[in-house]
């Protein structure tokens, strides 16, 4: 199989410099593991993709939301740049079964990480804006999330993960949410956080970025789902208020 082609063809762009989409493809982890390996790792062109994607999506809900003011458009920016959310784009990209893993990541089920996921979309979204510039990358990227951009979804839907953790944290159990740091690995220009979060004294997420506070939106958005989907032990609730365990 050949990743980066098979990306072009998804992309439907005219792409002139495959090995830009050969770099960003290319997880950190199959770099430490092959450090001679002719191609380097993906992280620069995230870094890169990141800033991109944020301007498109802003200059969009600018002028497709005319009458929301700072603190709606900041609301739905950050629904549709998150971890998360990008992750979704890049599987819909089929992203998941392109990125290319270190045997370790692949054992431990990185490719299905969120955080992997959107780093890649975000990397492919650098690599374009390198090989096409930024009226195609723009044209592109509204295209692909066309819909996201024009929902009108309530603003209070919009709140971050964290937030709607702590109300719903503070509603069953009376206590906020707690975010313990499980580990930083990697080198200072691209570290990664793992952090869990424990609602009612038990872990119910664990989440993974490249700094602390996306590690511990990704935790509270699996918190949420746990939750919401009623999966969580019912000795949380009796821990929390002191009764016993069952």
């Amino acid at each position: 199989m050949d990743p980066a082609g098979e990306l072009a063809t998804r992309l439907g762009l005219p792409v002139t410099d495959r090995a830009l989409l050969e770099r960003a493809l290319i997880h950190g982890s199959f770099t430490n593991e092959h450090p001679d390996a002719p191609v380097g790792s993906n992280e620069r062109l995230e870094f890169l993709g990141d800033a991109v994607v944020s301007l498109v999506v802003s200059e969009a809900l600018y002028g497709r939301h005319p009458d929301e003011d700072e603190g709606a458009l900041t609301a739905r920016r950050a629904a549709l740049v998150s971890t998360r959310a990008l992750a979704r784009v890049a599987a819909r990209l089929g992203l998941d079964q392109l990125v290319v893993l270190g045997q370790g990541a692949e054992r431990t089920g990185e490719r299905r990480r969120a955080s992997v996921l959107a780093a890649t979309f975000e990397a492919v979204v650098g690599a374009i804006y390198l090989d096409q510039g930024f009226a195609t990358v723009r044209d592109w990227l509204t295209e692909l999330l066309a819909e996201e951009l024009d929902a009108r979804t309530p603003i209070a839907s919009l709140k971050s993960p964290k937030s709607r953790l702590q109300e719903l944290s503070y509603v069953r159990w009376g206590a906020p949410p707690t975010y313990r740091l499980v580990s930083v690995a990697g080198p200072d220009h691209a570290k990664r956080y793992v952090v869990d979060v424990v609602v009612g004294e038990r872990v119910l997420g664990r989440g993974e970025g490249g700094n602390r506070r996306d590690a511990e939106t990704e935790a509270a958005a699996q918190a949420i789902e746990v939750l919401e989907a009623g999966r969580e032990d019912a000795r949380v609730a009796r821990e929390a208020v002191g009764g016993p365990g069952i």
